[in-house]
């Protein structure tokens, strides 16, 4: 491959602008100053790789980071994939695996994830996530109301359930009394590394070949590790 055009691609200024979501705490802890975690490592393997510095662009929410994307403030980024951002960024396959779960009252009845889909149930949502993406196209009965978390504005209007990544949910029904988990997943989350529409397929297909090779010999694991993030699922090597 060329990597010199690859560089251009991604670097046009000689430097990797990468897009960090802080509010996801599976793939970024930190603030600006100082953002880690797993996607921060990603991002410094592959500008290390195109020998150029890498820039962190810090946002608190999946959907800014996406617009860093498309507006051109970020060349790399890293969410989930989702098809109504397909038409706009391009995606890796898959590095992680998360789960979306609802958070309900102790003493609701709700118990699964086909109960929640139901008339006159609310469900908190964190604005342009991915499960508020994913929840948007498949409830049929269920109403969404957004805020800046799923689970603070289920909480605050007394909603019948909130919506969010299995991790921080846990930790908010562990700190919370009177709050409890359907366990069962309403969604598989496959997080991937995001590009420009604007790159060359053969960018993306490089960056694809690199994510794949940090899957393959432990390095997304070990960060994930790494990050007090052991749990999370590494996705299956992509199917050639």
């Amino acid at each position: 491959m060329n990597l010199s055009a690859i560089r251009t691609d991604l670097a046009p200024d000689g430097v990797l602008h990468a897009s960090i979501n802080l509010g996801n705490p599976v793939l970024a802890q930190g603030d600006s100053v100082s953002p880690s975690g797993v996607t921060v490592d990603l991002a410094r393997q592959i500008a290390g790789r195109l020998d150029v510095p890498v820039e962190f662009v810090c946002f608190d929410a999946a959907r800014k980071s996406f617009e860093a994307l498309v507006t051109g403030a970020a060349t790399l980024g890293f969410m989930a994939i989702e098809p109504a951002r397909a038409d706009q960024v391009g995606f890796t396959k898959p590095y992680a695996l998360i789960e979306g779960v609802y958070v309900v009252p102790t003493e609701s009845a709700l118990r699964t994830v086909a109960d929640v889909d139901a008339p006159g149930v609310r469900i908190g949502v964190k604005e342009g996530s991915a499960y508020d993406l994913f929840l948007t196209r498949t409830l049929e009965h269920a109403e969404l109301v957004r805020g800046a978390e799923g689970v603070d504005v289920y909480l605050e209007q007394s909603l019948e359930a909130g919506a969010g990544i299995r991790q921080p949910a846990t930790t908010f029904v562990d700190t919370h009394d009177g709050q409890r988990l359907i366990d069962e997943a309403f969604m598989q989350i496959r997080q991937a590394v995001a590009v420009p529409r604007s790159v060359s397929a053969e960018t993306l297909t490089w960056v694809t070949e690199v994510v794949e090779e940090l899957k393959a010999d432990g390095f997304v694991a070990q960060s994930l590790e790494r990050s007090g993030q052991g749990g999370v699922r590494v996705a299956p090597a992509a199917q050639k």
